[in-house]
């Protein structure tokens, strides 16, 4: 899942975006509502966590946008005022949800997790491929009955993997999905994240590596031979 946080309390949106990245959620933060504008125009976001009276361009006008682009973002408007009419006003422009703050992040997590179900196709909580089970819900990762000890991007890439259902994930699409905004994939994060989740789910291989193309779970990565394939051939760039 993938959040922008537009907070112009630069400490309290910080204090969001730490907490969300240490809930295995990639969190970007703008501060002000033009700022938001340019950085929903540049990358893909699950939800939207809009404070609602920011300078610059009110969050009103953010929500907006939202809306009419028909963006599949959700929005969670967060403002000081919690009476009906402004929450009544906020949902009326077409947020998803409101909080009124102060807040318990726990609330703000609930929320956020909720409203990431709903931008995408509905899939189970629990998924399980060649003996590896995932329950995103409790942030679990089993392989053949071993639980896996795992840093938050490697439960991510595993997540999106498995997600995939056996299709192909560039590492575009990894980065885009896990990590945070000014990472590229020529940074190696991807590759040395995806390094050491094959040394955690052990033998036999189930993360696939597609020459030219990305990533993707199977049965049990073999060669054309029929044999397990070597470190080398696992870890092999996709270009």
């Amino acid at each position: 899942m993938r959040v922008l946080v537009v907070e112009d309390e630069e400490f309290l949106a910080e204090m969001i975006a730490e907490g969300l990245r240490r809930d295995a959620i990639a969190a970007d933060v703008a501060h002000d509502g033009r700022e938001a504008l340019a950085k929903l125009r540049l990358g893909a976001y699950d939800v939207l966590v809009l404070d609602r009276d920011l300078p610059g361009l009110h969050g009103d006008e953010v929500c907006r946008h939202v809306v009419q682009q028909q963006l599949l973002t959700r929005v969670l408007m967060l403002t000081a005022s919690g009476t009906v009419s402004d929450r009544v006003d906020g949902l009326g422009l077409g947020a998803d949800d409101y909080l009124t703050k102060p807040f318990a992040y726990a609330e703000l997590l609930a929320r956020v997790l909720a409203l990431g179900r709903r931008a995408r196709p509905a899939l189970p909580p629990v998924i399980e491929q060649a003996g590896v089970t995932v329950d995103t819900a409790r942030r679990l990762a089993v392989r053949d009955g071993r639980q896996l000890a795992l840093s938050r991007k490697e439960f991510g890439v595993l997540e999106v993997l498995l997600r995939a259902q056996g299709a192909v994930v560039s590492g575009d699409d990894l980065i885009e999905e896990v990590w945070e905004e000014h990472t590229s994939y020529r940074t190696n994060a991807v590759r040395v994240t995806l390094s050491k989740l094959r040394a955690k789910l052990g033998e036999p291989p189930v993360i696939e590596t597609v020459p030219g193309a990305g990533y993707r779970m199977s049965g049990g990565a073999r060669t054309d031979s029929g044999q397990p394939m070597s470190d080398g051939q696992r870890t092999g760039d996709e270009g």
